[in-house]
């Protein structure tokens, strides 16, 4: 018995040993520290700006016509049906004749490869879609009403008659220039 009641005793003092290392005797001073760091951050929020004040402004537009008034809208109508009229003599002409076979690509597909002289008269030599075609003075190319008014050994110029953002037909020059192709 004896032996057993040393073990007790034994097992009773390392308990004891055990619970005195748990005390907060260390604990206090981390707490200390803690609450020292919390008291010592000073948040820096930068205050909100306050509003700008609202100014209304009176509204100018008040006399004249809304957009989308009968009033404006006729108007507008009006002024398209004129437009046609006041340039009709300029494309009248174009569309009463007969199309031609090279109006129906854009002048940008189409390239000057040669010319040649036939009855003291240059002809030039046009390549559309890997064809040749024979051009004249007086002839029509590309989409625009383009007619051809000269030919050189270089170019071949010509007007088109081309409609602009108002809706009014206009003359505008352009041309061909002579495209050498490049040997394979």
């Amino acid at each position: 018995m004896t032996s057993s009641r040393l073990f007790s005793n034994a097992a009773l003092l390392v308990l004891i040993s055990v619970l005195s290392a748990c005390t907060s005797s260390g604990q206090d001073e981390l707490q200390v520290w803690m609450q020292n760091e919390r008291n010592s951050i000073k948040p820096s929020v930068k205050p909100i700006p306050p509003p700008t004040k609202f100014e209304p402004q009176a509204y100018a537009g008040e006399r004249s016509t809304p957009p989308f008034s009968i009033e404006k809208l006729t108007s507008a109508l009006i002024g398209n049906q004129s437009t046609p009229v006041a340039n009709a003599a300029l494309i009248e002409p174009e569309l009463n004749r007969r199309k031609q076979p090279l109006e129906a690509f854009p002048l940008d597909t189409m390239s000057m490869v040669g010319s040649l002289n036939r009855d003291g008269q240059l002809v030039a030599l046009v390549k559309v879609a890997n064809l040749l075609y024979q051009v004249r003075p007086g002839s029509y190319l590309g989409q625009n009403y383009g007619r051809v008014t000269k030919i050189s050994e270089t170019e071949v110029v010509m007007r088109e008659i081309v409609q602009d953002s108002g809706g009014e037909w206009t003359e505008r020059p352009a041309a061909l220039q002579l495209q050498e192709e490049a040997s394979k």
